[in-house]
């Protein structure tokens, strides 16, 4: 039984990941080579309300973590290990040859990627058929869905044994039946938002009107039903004529669209710069996240009374 985690990497969803595990007791220690990383990640708290509602939860206090500059450390004594460095292919696969021999035999190490497909990290990995991709979406303490991605070469009962731990976290986890680059919110999230900057970019509406669009129309149905039990209520027969129309005029680019590359040039990258598609206050950047983080929160619970 898993009761010891490794968490590699004290960004955004490294701080999220550990929390999450140590809030329903689990022993875990937090790996970055960054002091300035782990003490920001020490700042992080979970709302009571993010663990009340899961059968098991144990008290979010301090008393299950630990944080560390020293790899071994956080690897020696792990059951699981979960990588969330950069995005970067090269980085994760020079960590994943740094933890193969001070991991203990029979560890499951994941990769928390949000695009890359597991057999290209698990490529010539010593440990490769202990290897899988467990995508969580941040906030990583709050959202529910985790996707688990395996191979064929994994062997039998890796996959499981994680889905029963995330179960025990609260968690939604869904394991796909094919490796596939951007798995499946990822890839769906990107085609929306494809055609969102189609959309701000031939000037049929402003990026605040299209916010709106999708929160109150399809963004609220979304969070009661997927697209294909949409369609099933919608009739097939009228979903049928909607793409006939459509799909030759919907956008196909494959190239990133140019207003997203043309603010990255620009550094406005968002909350984190003070600029991207809408302007804030970086001195208040943690308020906007907790503000973000609280109207998540009433919508799960939301959601949770009604099912």
């Amino acid at each position: 039984m898993i009761e010891r985690i490794g968490v590699l990497g004290a960004g955004t969803m490294g701080r999220g990941l550990a929390r999450l595990f140590a809030t329903n007791g689990l022993h875990t220690v937090v790996y970055d080579p960054d002091q300035n990383a782990l003490a920001a990640a020490q700042k992080l708290r979970i709302p009571k309300e993010a663990h009340q509602d899961h059968a098991g939860a144990a008290d979010p206090g301090d008393k299950f973590l630990k944080y560390t500059t020293v790899l071994k450390e956080a690897v020696s004594e792990a059951d699981f290990i979960i990588e969330s460095a950069p995005e970067d292919l090269e980085i994760k696969r020079k960590l994943f040859s740094e933890i193969a021999s001070i991991m203990k035999p029979g560890a499951i190490v994941a990769s928390n990627t949000s695009t890359f497909p597991l057999a290209k990290l698990s490529d010539q990995q010593p440990f490769a058929d202990r290897l899988i991709i467990t995508h969580f979406f941040n906030p990583a303490h709050i959202i529910p869905l985790v996707e688990i991605v395996q191979t064929e070469s994994t062997s039998s009962g890796v996959a499981v044994e994680i889905e029963n731990l995330l179960r025990r976290c609260g968690k939604v986890p869904v394991i796909l039946k094919k490796d596939i680059q951007g798995f499946i919110a990822n890839r769906l999230q990107a085609a929306v938002l494809r055609e969102a900057c189609f959309l701000l970019e031939k000037g049929i509406a402003d990026a605040r009107q299209i916010d709106t669009v999708m929160k109150e129309s399809i963004g609220m149905r979304w969070a009661l039903s997927g697209p294909f039990q949409v369609a099933d209520y919608g009739g097939l027969d009228i979903w049928e004529k909607v793409l006939r129309n459509l799909l030759p005029v919907l956008d196909n680019k494959t190239e990133v669209p140019l207003i997203i590359s043309e603010k990255v040039k620009r550094n406005e990258l968002g909350l984190k710069t003070g600029k991207g598609f809408f302007n804030y206050d970086v001195s208040s950047s943690q308020e906007h996240a907790s503000d973000w983080t609280t109207k998540l929160m009433r919508l799960l619970k939301a959601r949770m009374k009604g099912t």
